[in-house]
């Protein structure tokens, strides 16, 4: 995936550096939401980017969550989420209260359900939000995608069939 940021100079500059280097772009405060298992394999595909910045996650409590964010700031939301009305409403307080006390500077999710309170919140509060559509669904799209769309600052794709489903999404590619 390719990140571009705008220096204060302007000029822009892509995260093209090696591990170790001084970033080429301010640190900010990121805070990714995200199920367990592939939801969260992939944002981890992201690491170097977000390896730079200040980080919350908000995940499960789930031995997948812990082993592959140990030594992280992690959070967890009630799960399963999926179609659970219920944990819906319980991760709804949460989302106000890591939004208030974090103030990340972007929220990014790639789903599954654990992502709609946090959008809708971050949206009410003004933070933008980034999502990733999964790297599996080129033909359909996604519950989340679909619940989320609306909340999102910028709305992300994989692959170019996957902009056919979702008007005005930035194709990025493949992240894994």
């Amino acid at each position: 995936m390719a990140v571009t940021y705008q220096r204060a100079d302007e000029r822009r500059t892509s995260l093209s550096h090696r591990e170790g280097d001084d970033p080429p772009f301010e640190p900010r405060r990121l805070l990714f939401v995200s199920s367990a298992g592939g939801h969260l394999a992939q944002l981890l595909q992201l690491k170097p980017w977000w390896m730079h910045h200040e980080r919350r996650w908000v995940s499960f409590d789930l031995p997948d969550a812990h082993s592959k964010l140990e030594g992280e700031d992690l959070i967890f939301a009630h799960n399963p989420t999926t179609r659970n009305v219920i944990n819906l409403a319980r991760n709804t307080p949460l989302a106000r209260r890591v939004l208030r006390d974090f103030e990340p500077h972007v929220v990014i999710s790639n789903g599954a359900g654990v992502a709609l309170p946090f959008f809708v919140v971050a949206r009410a509060m003004g933070i933008p939000s980034v999502y990733l559509e999964v790297y599996d669904r080129i033909d359909s799209r996604t519950l989340t995608g679909r619940l989320c769309r609306p909340f999102t600052t910028m709305f992300c794709v994989q692959w170019p069939e996957q902009q056919r489903l979702y008007a005005g999404s930035e194709l990025t590619g493949p992240v894994y």
